[in-house]
């Protein structure tokens, strides 16, 4: 009897103690995430993606339940303010060029010869008929702007230990999402999930970034996909086979007059 209430007692000891480390160890953890800055975090994802300066060159392919269709194209980017973008294929696109400096946006179409302003009301609009919206092409910054950031907890996302980090619009931010959820790798600082709602709520994209490449001095996420969830047979894939970082531009480069010359 004496034997049996001393087992009682160890294996009641034993699991205080297991359930003491236990919270410990969550209360660490806890207290890490807390530690980092959410918005950092969202700004780091972005600097790794675009650099102090880049070029690249991507093909993006728009599928539907009746048709595909295929436009490459190139892209320069100066900081996090300005944006080029030319259209290389196919035959009837190409030469057409977006420009963005700071907020504001231009489309150049040389079929008419005129630069088109692209007004605050149409950024939410899909960009060359695609998922991804004028928005998503040259404002990535809007998601460190204009947006409260909080960390949600940690998952693995193909292998990779991730922030998933929540983003509420601020007040009186001219934004279309009512809520961004991003997947961000701990150690490699890169976005590898994201998914967009409506205000309401609703999910309406979900968007992967997946095989991961090294380009110049760092490694990136080369594919990036968005499926309109709701939609069945649609989806957008965007794939970089091109990135180089550090290249000379300034700020003269991303001009109106230069969207007519780009080659």
């Amino acid at each position: 009897m004496h034997i049996q209430k001393m087992n009682y007692k160890m294996k009641h000891i034993k699991q205080s103690v297991f359930l003491a480390v236990l919270l410990s160890l969550s209360a660490i953890i806890s207290s890490y995430i807390a530690a980092e800055d959410p918005k950092e975090l969202v700004q780091q994802a972005i600097d790794l993606m675009n650099g102090r300066s880049s070029e690249s060159e991507a093909t993006m392919t728009i599928t539907r339940p009746k048709w595909t269709r295929s436009i490459s194209m190139k892209n320069w980017s100066l900081g996090n303010d300005y944006n080029m973008i030319l259209i290389t294929a196919p035959a009837q696109d190409k030469g057409q060029s977006f420009l963005k400096r700071g907020k504001e946006m231009w489309n150049w179409i040389p079929s008419i010869s005129r630069i088109v302003r692209i007004p605050p009301s149409m950024m939410g609009q899909s960009w060359m008929g695609s998922d991804f919206t004028n928005n998503d092409v040259v404002k990535r910054t809007t998601l460190v702007d204009d947006y409260t950031q909080s960390i949600l907890g940690s998952e693995f996302i193909d292998a990779y230990d991730t922030y998933k980090i929540q983003l509420i619009p601020k007040a009186k931010a001219a934004v279309i999402w009512g809520k961004v959820i991003l997947w961000v790798a701990k150690k490699e600082h890169f976005l590898l999930k994201a998914e967009y709602y409506d205000e309401k709520g609703k999910l309406i994209n979900l968007e992967t970034q997946t095989d991961i490449k090294h380009f110049g001095d760092r490694d990136l996420p080369s594919k990036f996909t968005i499926v309109p969830v709701n939609e069945k047979g649609k989806k957008t894939v965007l794939e970089f086979s091109k990135i180089t970082f550090n290249v000379k531009l300034d700020e003269s480069f991303f001009s109106q007059q230069n969207m007519k010359n780009l080659r």
